[in-house]
């Protein structure tokens, strides 16, 4: 039965357009058209000067033949090609797919395939690997080089490099508006902790959603200054380079993530902003102190990829930053669940403030549902804070499904959530804290025992850099936690000390029985590759 709201009043070009993040960079190009939007180093654009040249790459792209659906590739670091290619590429109707920085040619190659990659834009710092995997295919794609003067080495392996691809593009270009909000804008393969990528599909409706769901969570303001440390290649830079463009802001490009270049880049611009991994927290926690540049004023920190232990949150804050902890997925979009901070948290003891804000939290604006429940009957379980369950999640900002996979995307999506393979409890306050990965709880003698809880206990060690735990198969028990650490420079550390230590601060059986002291395996955006740890802890 027609409504009488619905009679006589169907959408139209006055009242309806498709969603799309692409539009962001229009009217910051309209209304702040002076304003800075890219500093690479002494390279510097305005958001005229931007816009101008993603139209210029989409005409290009266009005159090429690249049409909708057509995959266009891009390995490179946080340079200002890997930002005008999240316009430019679907300005055109094609679809983006960055490539981590750290895979071998051999898995370059089958995502190339895979995606039926048509034109790449590759750094040169990565030419190396990339024309190996070139090699590899039977019909190898168009490509462009990045000829950035930052980096030296390397060659060109395209027919031209990315500026004369520029050159063949029209600056008024009349870009091409999705049909379809859920047509596909980017496409990024899952790295994480398993060694089976698969090609995660975002759409235009989705990315437009979440770009404003980080804003809003954040409590981003206008013209924030953004330093890139988070790899633009992962999950499409949880979207942020189509946040910071809609805020009409500053991206500030870095090649080289280390704790060094990210506080003298703070001293150079007035950054407001960054978004990175624990590992790279860590990282700045650990910087020499002479190396440790005071900010001028507070910067803002988002953090997620793994939950981040409490003793990490507490140095951070002590040197000024505020962190705000995020959780999501590459499925996800990056980050749709955060640690909203209540004001009344501001009075608590700052180790009972860092236990809180390593919570991951409650949904953004923009996610419909997100609950903890039994992953089989998808039925929620109760807010007691014991009760542990599977993270799953229904929303507009949740992926369209893993491409030319569709018996994993049904899986995922069993019972009408996307299951995210994260064990949960949610605590009265509505608050959702994730106990463990579904695959890496350690049942050892049928008591349950969480890698994160031993981890945070492990990091609170003033000796210790780094921390996994993971199950080591055990004749007696069948599971037994078994704990790899990588320690601070000039810091010593014995088995035994260590186990000494968390014996103090939990119940035995939760003890690591094995300790590996040496560096982590991870994946480029700071993941601990666990299931590599697995097959290691069985040798130990």
């Amino acid at each position: 039965m027609t409504s009488i709201y619905d009679a006589d009043l169907a959408p139209n070009k006055a009242n309806y357009i498709p969603l799309t993040p692409v539009q962001f960079i229009e009217r910051s190009a309209t209304v702040y058209p002076d304003r800075l939007s890219i500093i690479h180093g002494d390279v510097k654009f305005t958001w005229a000067e931007t816009y101008a040249r993603c139209r210029r790459l989409a005409s290009a792209l266009q005159k090429r033949g690249i049409k909708k659906g057509d995959t266009v590739a891009i390995m490179a670091n946080n340079t200002p090609e890997h930002i005008e290619v999240h316009f430019g590429v679907p300005m055109c109707g094609a679809v983006i797919t960055g490539f981590n920085t750290r895979l071998d040619a051999a898995m370059l190659a089958f995502m190339m395939n895979h995606s039926e990659t048509k034109l790449l834009i590759v750094d040169r710092q990565y030419s190396a690997v990339m024309k190996q995997a070139l090699a590899k295919l039977e019909f190898p794609p168009v490509v462009i080089d990045i000829d950035d003067p930052q980096f030296v080495g390397g060659e060109l392996l395209g027919e031209k490099d990315y500026e004369a691809l520029l050159a063949e593009g029209d600056p008024e270009f009349d870009w091409h508006w999705p049909e379809n909000e859920w047509d596909a804008i980017s496409m990024n393969y899952t790295s994480g902790t398993t060694g089976d990528p698969k090609g995660v599909v975002y759409n235009h409706r989705g990315t437009f959603l979440n770009a404003m769901g980080n804003a809003t969570a954040w409590g981003m303001t206008h013209h924030p200054v953004y330093l890139w440390t988070l790899p633009m290649f992962h999950a499409s830079g949880w979207c942020f380079h189509w946040t910071v463009t809609a805020m009409g802001g500053t991206h500030i490009c870095l090649r080289k993530i280390d704790g060094e270049h990210m506080f003298a880049k703070m001293q150079e611009h007035p950054v407001t902003h960054f978004t990175a991994a624990p590992i790279v927290l860590n990282m700045l926690v650990n910087t020499p102190q002479e190396k440790q540049v005071k900010q001028n004023a507070v910067v803002n920190v988002m953090t997620a990829g793994s939950a981040p232990p409490a003793a990490v949150l507490a140095s951070m804050a002590k040197l000024g930053f505020n962190v705000t902890h995020v959780y999501g997925a590459t499925e996800a979009y990056g980050p749709n669940m955060v640690c909203a901070w209540p004001p009344e948290w501001d009075v608590l003891p700052a180790d009972e403030q860092a236990k809180l804000k390593a919570r991951q939290g409650v949904r953004t604006q923009f996610l419909e549902k997100m609950i903890v429940a039994d992953p089989n009957t998808c039925e929620e379980l109760p807010w007691d804070g014991q009760s542990i369950g599977e993270v799953l999640m229904r929303g507009n900002t949740v992926m369209k499904g893993y491409l030319k996979n569709p018996a994993t995307t049904a899986k995922t999506f069993a019972g009408g959530w996307y299951h995210t393979g994260d064990l949960a409890v949610r605590h009265p306050d509505g608050y959702i804290e994730v106990k463990d990965r579904l695959k890496d709880l350690i049942i050892s003698g049928a008591e349950n025992i969480s890698t994160i809880e031993v981890e945070s206990v492990i990091y609170h060690h003033p000796a210790v850099l780094e921390a996994a735990v993971v199950a080591k198969p055990c004749e007696k028990w069948g599971e037994v936690p078994c704990a790899f650490v990588e320690l601070k420079p000039d810091h010593s550390l014995t088995a035994e000390e260590l186990i000494a230590h968390c014996r103090a601060k939990m119940a035995g059986y939760k003890l690591p029985k094995h300790v590996v002291f040496g560096p982590l395996d991870k994946t480029s955006t700071g993941k601990i590759q666990k299931y590599l740890l697995r097959e290691r802890a069985k040798h130990v």
